[in-house]
């Protein structure tokens, strides 16, 4: 039996960040992993995915060559090719995770992990013998989550796809349903329609990227119809049939039919990866398929421990994001070692959705600021007034700030547009040092810059804008 101080269960951004703070506290340590380094975040999520999302954009840019004055003939793309360039990204995604386990001196187990009533962890290879026996002082269980389907309905990862088939296919479906309409369902939307799928979303909530600020998702909507791509909200998902070689999907609400497409795409959420793992054994509480943790990501049990997209802290305010486990990783480290540190604050946690436009925002949408009470000053700025958005083409989107009236403090940001992404960690940082509307317009910002819109914005909540 080997021992450690501390061993991560899974290597996705949870798991090889906990691995790697806590080689760095001095803590001898091991991780787990029973397919590859890196998890489904740069294997089969996030990175990938960035990647495919670059070649739509670029096809989208071919498509408006002429406002540019520049002119291209016979333009074409290699489907598979794209798929491939997106897997080399993920590879060396992967190998660099293998640099920084080696770097940092932490040992890999390759295999399952599985918790015995005593607290010691067997690993076992694909045929389910026993490879190894650990020991864990610590033991943090980074297992992330898988997509969530229908009740009834299979992943074939052909017709019926995750995220995961999404990435694979080798041929663009001529058309493609997509149930659901979060940051995956409207990244992968944007990504078909740019290679000519005929895309329809289907979303039960009022709005698309229902958890987005209302104005904001409605841009979205907007530019997404500009595309061709139908949208039907207000519309739920009775019924996915493989019938031939196309798929049934009967839908009820706004709209009653059965849309018929080449695939479908579920992207309804996720469900956590806990299963096998012995935690029934070990006695570990579980709630809503996740494991139960406290704000130090403690189990119910002495030196077990859970963070990321399969722990669960509070239902309501949760995120199940990369950087949120990222996050939660150096903490419940710090914490173990007994290092002075805070509670993640998880209002101050972006939420991003890579498609174009793209979506960034942090914090209480107009909605919700208003039903916790709040009197609101609110600043709007469109990209079309912007100088560096016009000589980019990109004037579509706004930057919307939320402030408390009374104190000023910013509540909520919201951006839709060119490198929204890129731009939300300025009003991340203000937020978290509870800073204001007046901080904002008093941070002089370099001209011509995307990012005066920000400035811009919290002018016009104060009545003080200049180019509006």
């Amino acid at each position: 039996m080997q021992e450690f101080d501390v061993i991560v269960i899974g290597s996705g951004p949870g798991g090889y960040t906990a691995a790697i703070r806590a080689s760095q506290l001095g803590y001898k340590t091991a991780i787990v992993e029973r397919d590859r380094l890196g998890g489904v975040c740069l294997n089969w999520g996030c990175i990938p995915t960035k990647a495919l999302l670059k070649n739509a954009e670029l096809m989208n840019s071919l498509g408006h060559l002429k406002e540019f004055a520049i002119s291209a003939d016979n333009v074409s793309f290699d489907f598979p090719k794209i798929i491939d360039r997106s897997r080399g990204v993920a590879d060396k995604s992967e190998q660099g995770v293998k640099y920084l386990m080696k770097k940092n001196k932490i040992t890999v187990f390759e295999g399952s992990a599985k918790f015995n009533k005593d607290k010691t962890i067997s690993v076992t290879d694909k045929k389910g013998k026993e490879i190894e026996k650990l020991k864990g002082k610590h033991n943090i269980i980074a297992t992330g989550a898988r997509a969530r389907s229908l009740p009834g309905i299979k992943f074939d990862e052909k017709k019926i796809l995750s995220s995961t088939g999404a990435l694979l296919l080798k041929e663009v479906p001529k058309k493609i349903t997509i149930v659901g309409s979060g940051a995956i369902g409207t990244e992968f939307a944007y990504f078909y329609n740019a290679f000519g799928s005929e895309v329809t979303i289907i979303e039960m909530m009022p709005n698309i990227l229902p958890i987005e600020d209302k104005e904001i998702s409605d841009v979205v909507a907007k530019e997404f119809k500009k595309k061709g791509i139908k949208i039907l909200t207000e519309t739920k998902t009775e019924s996915i049939e493989l019938k031939g070689n196309k798929i049934l999907t009967k839908v009820s609400g706004k709209t009653n039919e059965t849309l018929e497409s080449d695939a479908v795409l579920l992207a309804i959420g996720i469900t956590g990866n806990i299963e096998s793992l012995g935690l029934e054994d070990a006695g570990v509480e579980l709630f809503k398929n996740a494991v139960k943790v406290d704000k130090n990501y403690k189990t119910n049990i002495e030196g077990i421990y859970s963070i990321g997209d399969c722990a669960l802290i509070d239902p309501k305010g949760k995120q199940w994001l990369a950087h949120t486990a990222s996050a939660e990783a150096i903490n419940c480290v710090e914490k173990i070692k007994g290092l002075d540190v805070q509670d993640i604050d998880y209002t101050n946690i972006p939420g991003c959705t890579y498609c174009q436009p793209q979506v960034a925002s942090v914090g209480l949408t107009e909605a919700k600021a208003k039903e916790a009470g709040y009197e609101l000053k609110i600043g709007k700025f469109p990209f079309s007034a912007n100088g560096k958005s016009r000589a980019m083409g990109e004037t579509a989107g706004m930057v919307k700030l939320i402030f408390d009236a009374k104190y000023d403090e910013l509540l909520g940001a919201h951006i839709v547009g060119a490198e929204a992404t890129e731009l939300i960690s300025e009003l991340v940082m203000t937020k978290s040092m509870e800073g204001t509307g007046k901080t904002i317009i008093q941070t002089i910002h370099a001209h011509p810059t995307l990012s005066e819109a920000i400035m811009e914005a919290a002018a016009v909540a104060h009545g003080e804008a200049i180019n509006i």
